[in-house]
């Protein structure tokens, strides 16, 4: 049974406790550590990792005590949202490995946080416990400081833990999806008001894309403010790259901007780049296999 993890944390610009925090990760056992992605302006990492149950159990308990020792969400700024130190973490089924067994393990692993360190914990996505609870925005809408006020609300209750924020860590949300791609999209121009209006064109939840979630955001890159939509891209196959690109290219060209470049933030399927590539360079009939590494593969 292969699993990936994708746990965010509220750290992105101390280089030093990020490199401790990930080595506390490593210690924990024989989960590897694929990737690991950190954003100064957005103030948090996206560690990627793959194991089986018990080792990606074992390494999401030792990033969470090593970052309730290295993160005080009452001082931490950042301009995206959080809802606590580890802010979220997902399960995704890779081979062997069933969504059921992500809940499954969702569930075990949210039980341990809460009754190890008393934080509470929130189940998301198809590990949710209520409908109103699914979407990971509206669980972390009113972010750490408003979390407070929102444990109060019975309809709020945390699914494991106490009904009161963790003083320092605030809260952490735990669940199991399929793979999503974090995509971002900078424009030339540092007026954020461009990008918030082009997220609301293209989120799901205002009448754009029925797999993309969306909000516009300002960032610094190499000492520059440029305003970005940052996205979650839920299922590729169905919303690809290109066609939120374009529509972000001809939305934006609107307001007299341009696209300025695009990221990934951690790792992607090879399918969502063929199927960029064969749009762009309007390949037909074209197969994986032509692509040589595949091939030998």
């Amino acid at each position: 049974m292969l699993i990936e993890c994708v746990p965010n944390f509220s750290e992105g610009a101390r280089a030093e406790v990020i490199d401790a925090i990930v080595a506390k990760v490593k210690a924990a056992g024989p989960a590897r550590v694929l990737d690991l992605q950190s954003d100064a302006s957005h103030n948090r990492s996206v560690l990627t990792l793959a194991g089986d149950a018990d080792s990606l159990a074992a390494a999401v308990l030792a990033l969470v005590d090593a970052c309730l020792g290295a993160i005080a969400l009452r001082a931490h700024k950042g301009e995206h949202p959080r809802l606590g130190a580890v802010d979220v973490v997902p399960f995704i089924p890779l081979e062997g490995a069933t969504i059921a067994d992500c809940v499954a393990l969702a569930k075990r692993v949210g039980e341990s946080i809460a009754a190890k360190y008393g934080i509470p914990v929130f189940l998301y996505e198809e590990a949710s416990s209520a409908p109103h609870r699914k979407g990971l925005e509206d669980i972390r809408r009113g972010q750490f400081e408003g979390l407070a006020a929102k444990l109060q609300d019975p309809a709020w209750k945390p699914d494991f833990g106490p009904s009161a924020p963790h003083p320092s860590f605030g809260a952490v949300v735990v669940g199991a999806r399929m793979p999503l791609i974090a995509f971002n999209v900078n424009l030339a121009t540092d007026d954020v008001e461009i990008a918030k209006k082009i997220a609301k064109g293209i989120r799901h939840s205002t009448g754009g894309f029925r797999f993309v979630k969306a909000m516009g955001l300002i960032v610094d890159i190499n000492g520059k403010k440029v305003a970005q939509v940052s996205m979650n891209m839920t299922d590729f196959t169905k919303t690809p790259l290109f066609r939120v690109v374009e529509t972000i290219r001809n939305e934006a060209a609107r307001h007299g901007v341009m696209i300025a470049g695009s990221e990934i933030v951690g790792l992607v399927p090879a399918q969502a780049l063929v199927d960029a590539a064969e749009h762009y360079l309007q390949l037909t009939g074209f197969s994986s296999l032509q692509i040589l590494e595949n091939r030998l593969r």
